[in-house]
């Protein structure tokens, strides 16, 4: 596959640049290839003048490319830069970056890594649409924004080919969901493997938010029934049994849990019995039907089923791949 039939990826950077984002977007677009060995995009990185760009480390990036390439992109990624986390510059536009912009072609995919989201917003691509960024930067974008719909619970968006992501890491879960849109899971789990990182991370950003912790003469209702639900994650639970171990309603559980957890009830336990079945599978000899006996899935059917879901793997390939030497059966 020649240079000019691969899908074109354009990185806009600009002064201030971190450097991981810019490695990530290349790292793996350029991982990804056919069944044949041949690459499927070609990567170029672009600021609004070619030369030397400062990043927020001790460190340049030589970029070779002026905005005259974005007229041939097919991808366009906007990492963040360090202007983006002073409030003082949030909602203003550098005006050759928003000419750079312009010449985005119509129809071209769009995307932004972290804090990038403030140049699409500020450039119009946001209104109307689902978004998300940095979760400390996410009330800042819809004051700024209205017409913008910011998730702050989630890794990554994909609105109608305008994408944006969350923390720095999160470009890599961004990344992957546009090749696996692009050519499928097979290509974006090769890329996944190849990287050592997982093809698709269950739950979003919400569980990485700073809360307060409660004070002990004001514990979480909601605590009780965690500490509850984890020492019986075998049994079958259900959301009374939950709401009465916590003493509360199941509509204050589920509105209580969503604020500390990120997620509702059910949602949390399903991820903690997930958990709970791969550590079993990496640290045990147990039987399939065993672990997802303890892990309260009932029949190892509902597990399989489950691992298929949200790993794309069977539990014994998981316990392939992720086996501890030495693993016991206690």
């Amino acid at each position: 596959m020649d240079g000019e039939k691969r899908h074109q990826v354009v990185v806009l950077v600009r002064a201030g640049l971190i450097p991981m984002e810019l490695g990530i977007v290349h790292r793996l677009f350029t991982t990804a290839t056919d069944s044949g060995g041949r690459a499927l995009y070609s990567v170029r990185t672009c600021a609004t003048a070619p030369g030397v760009v400062p990043t927020d480390t001790d460190i340049g990036i030589q970029v070779p490319y002026g905005p005259e390439i974005l007229r041939e992109a097919d991808t366009v990624v906007v990492p963040a830069a360090v202007e983006d986390y002073r409030p003082q510059k949030r909602g203003r536009l550098d005006p050759e970056v928003r000419r750079a912009l312009a010449l985005v072609p119509e129809g071209a995919r769009l995307a932004s890594i972290c804090t990038g989201a403030f140049v699409l917003a500020a450039a119009g691509h946001l209104d109307g649409r689902r978004a998300t960024t940095h979760w400390k930067s996410c009330a800042e974008l819809a004051a700024l924004y209205p017409g913008t719909e910011v998730d702050p619970g989630v890794l990554y968006t994909d609105d109608d080919g305008v994408l944006t992501s969350a923390g720095v890491a999160a470009g890599v879960d961004l990344c992957l969901h546009m090749i696996r849109d692009d050519h499928g899971a097979e290509v974006a789990n090769a890329v996944a493997r190849d990287t050592v990182v997982p093809p698709h991370r269950e739950g979003g950003q919400a569980q990485y938010i700073e809360r307060p912790v409660p004070r002990e003469s004001d514990p979480s209702p909601t605590a009780a029934a965690r500490a509850y639900a984890l020492e019986h994650i075998g049994e079958p639970l259900t959301l009374d049994d939950l709401a009465r171990r916590a003493g509360i309603s199941v509509r204050t559980l589920s509105r209580r849990f969503r604020r500390e957890t990120g997620a509702t009830p059910m949602r949390w336990l399903a991820e903690q019995r997930l958990d709970h079945a791969r550590r079993l599978l990496e640290r045990t000899d147990h039987p399939v039907d065993r672990v997802a006996a303890d892990a309260g899935y009932g029949t190892g059917t509902a597990m399989r089923l489950r691992f298929r879901e949200v790993l794309g793997v069977s539990p014994r390939a998981y316990r392939n791949a992720f086996r501890v030497r030495g693993g016991t059966t206690p």
